[in-house]
């Protein structure tokens, strides 16, 4: 009887032994719960990560700091424009000399390349916006989409609606005045604000569908009813295809605003969104979003 006993913990012992030991050999314990918890530092001055379904936040740093934001303000731009009420999106807008002209105005500012007299559906522009960040087509939608008798007042009655919209989203600590993200002064938000911001713009399917495209190639109509095909626009999203699951969302830069990156990503039906304001560079600010998407994922 004792021997019996004796025997089954034995048993027992040796078949835990070898459990153990397959469980070591697969490498099933070697990541402790603690390590993988651990928040991660990065080099932007302000960062924030949150659950998109949720809302719950994951991660902060200085997460309500204001700081320019560079052309993640086309965020808002997007946005503004696709919440129009009966929008086309295949009507056309007529390039003018003033949206070039801005350009080389603002050193050669980031532009689509867009050609004076062309004629560009809404949907090109947005594209044009997005993925190659261009001032130009920023310059043009907020023409299109503003109120007023003179371009100066449609681009002032734009502006108001991205901050209206960004009051009715409920962000505190954010203010534009451009369309575009080069600031006059009060050009400004926070992580916090532009993770909410990319999260209300997400729930649109064609900001979705712009945003996670890596190229795109427009043809525009020129000034003699013929068809122009454009230089591929690429996306700035230094995330788009080399982080499994990324999903999008815009870039920024600029001497105040440094290196911006509004990132995020889905895997296995979970969606991680956030922010990085004034990292160092352009590698810098890639490592941040991968650094906080990784970590995004694990809470």
């Amino acid at each position: 009887m004792i021997t019996g006993i004796k025997g089954t913990r034995l048993r027992r012992a040796a078949a835990v032994a070898v459990t153990t030991g397959a469980m070591l050999a697969t490498g099933a314990l070697t990541v402790a719960p603690a390590q993988a918890a651990s928040a991660p530092s990065i080099a932007a001055k302000g960062g924030y990560v949150m659950n998109n379904a949720t809302g719950k936040s994951l991660y902060t740093k200085a997460a309500d700091t204001r700081r320019s934001t560079g052309s993640t303000t086309k965020i808002m731009t997007a946005l503004v424009v696709l919440k129009q009420s009966n929008l086309n999106m295949d009507s056309k807008v007529t390039i003018q000399k003033a949206y070039s002209d801005y350009i080389v105005d603002n050193n050669y500012a980031s532009n689509a390349k867009l050609i004076v007299g062309d004629k560009v559906t809404v949907r090109q522009l947005l594209y044009g916006l997005m993925l190659p960040s261009g001032c130009d087509a920023a310059y043009a939608l907020a023409d299109k989409f503003g109120s007023g008798s003179t371009r100066s007042a449609r681009v002032k009655s734009f502006i108001g609606k991205m901050n209206t919209t960004a009051k009715n989203l409920g962000l505190k600590n954010t203010h534009f005045d451009s369309f575009d993200g080069i600031g006059h002064g009060a050009n400004y938000s926070t992580p916090r604000d532009l993770t909410k911001l990319a999260s209300a713009a997400m729930k649109n399917s064609t900001f979705r569908t712009v945003v996670k495209t890596k190229k795109y190639t427009a043809k525009t109509t020129t000034k003699s009813g013929g068809t122009r095909t454009m230089a591929p626009w690429e996306n700035t999203n230094p995330l788009l295809g080399s982080y499994s699951g990324a999903i999008g969302v815009k870039t920024g830069s600029g001497p105040e605003a440094k290196y911006c990156l509004v990132f995020a990503a889905t895997r296995s039906g979970k969606t991680v969104i956030g922010t990085v304001l004034a990292s160092t560079g352009l590698d810098a600010r890639k490592a941040d979003a991968t650094k906080l998407l990784n970590y995004g994922f694990t809470q």
